[in-house]
């Protein structure tokens, strides 16, 4: 885990958690910087659900608030955190992050190790990878499936690939957990919780439009693909989400 001075640095506080105000291209050039610092460090993206998730999960926000760096992933929570008057930029989605953060790495020789999602999807993602950004060095790759047996023999797969750059494909809050876990043993410099990205990085499922995601309607998308994965985490959630957003502006104004 990172020490909190690092994590903490530059930081603003949306609904009790830290946050890292930056643009996308502060984002990738930051994690340049924590790369030739070294150490290891994790990034963690922030959309409503989550931060509803927290509200509920004392361990999982203590997981965040370790975290080296943590981006606005949905516009939901970019444009709840002007409402309250704190200045985010934009939204740093993780897919997008990813991706330019693999053609960094490809400039400047970064290694990548992939792990998550299905064995053939993460194959696919790579052979993408690969042919998206020519000169990317992949450490290694894997599933996403083990026993709980297997968990140190994969860490210690990892860590033997001497990757700079992990890119995790799991679900929150395993991932989170995982990392924050493991994340001395994995041995990388940097290492972020991807989600779905895999699959859509292989085509086994679709982003939202430009114009859904510019207008903060991507959680709709994603519910029409898989609506009964989805139904509670953004119709209950983001309900949860928008109350959250009311209460702390009705708070700010009468303080």
């Amino acid at each position: 885990m990172a020490d909190t001075a690092t994590s903490t640095a530059q930081a603003v506080e949306v609904f009790g958690v830290s946050l890292h105000p930056f643009t996308m291209s502060a984002t990738v050039d930051r994690v340049g910087d924590l790369l030739r610092e070294g150490g290891h460090h994790q990034h963690v993206a922030l959309n409503a659900a989550k931060i509803v998730a927290l509200r509920d999960d004392p361990s999982l926000a203590s997981i965040v608030r370790g975290c080296s760096l943590i981006s606005a992933d949905g516009q939901a929570v970019v444009w709840a955190a002007r409402l309250l008057g704190i200045d985010v930029p934009e939204r740093v989605a993780g897919i997008d992050l990813m991706e330019q953060l693999l053609a960094r790495a490809a400039q400047e020789g970064w290694s990548v190790y992939f792990l998550g999602a299905r064995a053939e999807v993460v194959a696919a993602a790579v052979d993408v990878e690969c042919r998206r950004h020519p000169g990317l060095r992949i450490a290694g790759f894997r599933d996403g499936y083990w026993a709980p047996d297997e968990e140190v023999g994969v860490v210690a797969e990892v860590a033997k690939s001497r990757a700079d750059l992990l890119f995790v494909a799991m679900p929150t809050p395993r991932k989170e957990r995982f990392l924050a876990e493991h994340l001395d043993d994995l041995g990388v410099t940097f290492a972020m919780g991807v989600g779905g990205s895999f699959d859509v990085v292989a085509g086994i499922t679709s982003r939202a439009p430009g114009w859904m995601q510019r207008a903060g309607l991507e959680w709709a998308h994603r519910l029409g693909q898989e609506p009964r994965r989805m139904f509670r985490r953004y119709l209950i959630g983001n309900s949860r989400f928008i109350a959250m957003t009311v209460r702390e502006r009705l708070s700010a104004a009468r303080g």
